[in-house]
């Protein structure tokens, strides 16, 4: 199968990529620099230039391929809302360009829009984006998939090696620039939480075996506990654990405060069953506590 990948050389785009190759699919991935285009060329990819708010540049790779995974997504928290924004208008001119045809489309979500500190199963709907800017990517599937597009939604937690580890990344940049790391009252809410290794074949997976219509979480561990990671944090950059209140939770952790609080855990049985998933990395602490700090 000839696939379009968005985000093809980044974290996990770049993985899903080289997983794909190896299964024995073609790829076209989308890359929007020069560097980009020399690393993905040389896995055997072929090279369309590009990026989300490029949109003939993405209807372009759709037209070429029999199916689509979107991992594309700007990851520049300081215009969240506009970058989700970006990322429905990207998902609505894929759909347009997949309309009227079977090919399916797998995009990008997250696990951790609602946090009511219930378990997230693969039934739970979507989270609209007046709540959770985020959630305009699955409000964008929904509506293409009104269109007679076959959609499904991969949701990913904080996907981790030992070189980054999603919004943990943040939290150690914050902790090395503060020289403590912290936590939120006694840091018991959770984070769910996927190696990349894990995360990438359940793309393709999702592919070759999912179904339209399908949400997938792609969850290893269904929540961390946030203390055990800001307790690993510090011993990796020998720097004293302490807890914030909630009143001081804004001042120290500036737009990481809602996450840093929020309970997220999340489930993936359905996931494992449907496609025979089964994640077997090692977790994110123990990724934590060989990083490189």
């Amino acid at each position: 199968m000839r696939v379009f990948v968005t985000g093809a050389s980044g974290f996990i785009g770049s993985v899903v990529v080289q997983d794909l190759i190896n299964a024995g699919h073609q790829v076209l991935g989308l890359v929007r620099s020069d560097a980009g285009a020399q690393s993905l060329a040389a896995t055997g990819a072929q090279v369309q230039r590009g990026d989300l708010e490029n949109l003939e540049s993405l209807r372009g790779g759709v037209a070429q391929c029999d199916a689509v995974i979107h991992t594309a997504f700007i990851h520049d928290f300081s215009k969240f809302k506009e970058n989700c924004e970006i990322d429905r208008r990207a998902i609505e001119a894929i759909g347009d360009t997949l309309a009227g045809s079977n090919r399916l489309l797998i995009i990008t979500s997250g696990t951790g829009h609602n946090a009511s500190g219930l378990i997230r199963t693969e039934d739970d709907p979507l989270v609209p984006s007046s709540v959770n800017p985020r959630g305009a990517s699955e409000e964008a599937a929904a509506a293409v998939a009104s269109r007679g597009v076959r959609v499904s939604v991969v949701r990913l937690p904080q996907v981790h090696n030992p070189l980054k580890q999603g919004l943990v990344s943040y939290l150690i940049a914050l902790a090395r620039e503060k020289r403590v790391s912290a936590y939120i009252g006694e840091g018991l809410n959770r984070w769910p939480a996927v190696h990349l290794l894990d995360a990438a074949p359940l793309y393709r997976l999702a592919l070759e075996k999912g179904a339209a219509g399908v949400n997938y979480n792609a969850v290893a561990e269904e929540g961390v506990a946030v203390r055990e990671i800001a307790e690993s944090i510090g011993r990796g950059l020998k720097i004293p654990v302490v807890s914030k209140s909630a009143g001081e939770a804004g001042e120290h952790f500036g737009w990481l405060a809602f996450f840093a609080g929020a309970d997220l855990p999340a489930s993936s049985a359905k996931t494992q069953e449907w496609l025979d998933w089964h994640p077997s990395h090692q977790g994110l602490i123990a990724d934590l506590d060989r990083a490189e700090y």
